[in-house]
């Protein structure tokens, strides 16, 4: 069982990207408002600015050192039709990790209903309104669960790359030019702001200030596909001081819900059972 991007029915034309009169009136002066927004200099130099690595740096750090946690996220996605126009859907994620090998995640949105599990052997995904789900044997961290459900699996689990001990090192690893953009503020939070470009993607995060330098905020446009498709995700409510069991992360079949396997990816991307 891959992970579901059915489009929806009565929708014109094919979408084309993964990730992923009366409007004139409003949207124009909007941008041009825009265009006279002050940016900072530095944005336009090229190559990664040291301070804006030292930031992510020390984000990477704390969350890889952070033993548990509980986040709510916000994620939209957009999807590109053949003609050009863009289509936007919305997840809510809830998610509990604790390390080195237990995840939890609850995703509900406009194209998907679905409760994720890994308890350190195996990973379940159940699809409760279809009244199926599927189990597997698992690799024996997170890490390797989250390579392994992306390349084996197909399934992409929300800011995934977040989640790895080794961030830092996925996130920079092809970023050819990065700033510090500013201060800003995220749901009432302070943060910094900053933006990495890379051969394939751009990409965004706001990072909290202070002694908890949590990600507040994560945006990736994709520059190689039709109409630079984005993926926002704010992330919320974050809890590092959580009681858990080994319950919370145990997968139950529901009554009445149907076994099904997931689908194999082959190595060029094709799924088989």
């Amino acid at each position: 069982m891959s992970n579901p991007t059915s489009r929806p029915s009565r929708v014109p034309g094919r979408i084309s990207g993964r990730i992923p009169g009366r409007w004139c009136a409003l949207i124009f002066p909007i941008l041009l408002g825009i265009v006279g927004w002050p940016v900072p200099s530095h944005a336009q130099s090229a190559g990664v600015d040291p301070q804006a690595v030292a930031i992510l740096k020390r984000m990477t750090d704390y969350l890889a050192g952070l033993k548990q946690f509980s986040v709510d996220t916000r994620s939209s996605i957009d999807a590109v039709l053949t003609s050009g126009q863009k289509l936007q859907f919305d997840n809510g994620v809830t998610a509990t990790v604790q390390r080195p090998n237990k995840l939890y995640a609850r995703r509900k949105g406009d194209l998907v209903n679905q409760a994720f599990y890994y308890d350190g052997k195996t990973l379940s995904l159940s699809n409760p309104d279809d009244k199926y789900y599927a189990t597997v044997a698992a690799p024996a961290s997170l890490d390797e669960m989250l390579d392994f459900a992306r390349t084996k699996l197909g399934v992409f689990i929300p800011a995934g790359d977040l989640l790895y001990k080794n961030a830092f090192a996925l996130l920079t690893q092809d970023v050819k030019a990065g700033f510090v953009v500013g201060t800003s503020v995220v749901d009432g939070v302070r943060c910094d702001h900053l933006a990495f470009h890379g051969p394939e993607v751009d990409w965004q995060v706001w990072i909290e200030e202070g002694e908890k330098p949590l990600p507040r905020k994560y945006l990736i446009t994709s520059t190689q596909n039709a109409g630079s498709p984005q993926f926002t995700i704010l992330m919320s409510n974050w809890n590092t001081a959580l009681q858990l069991t080994d319950f919370t992360f145990a997968f139950t079949p529901p009554k009445g819900a149907r076994k099904i396997d997931f689908l194999q990816l082959t190595a060029g991307g094709a799924s088989q059972r």
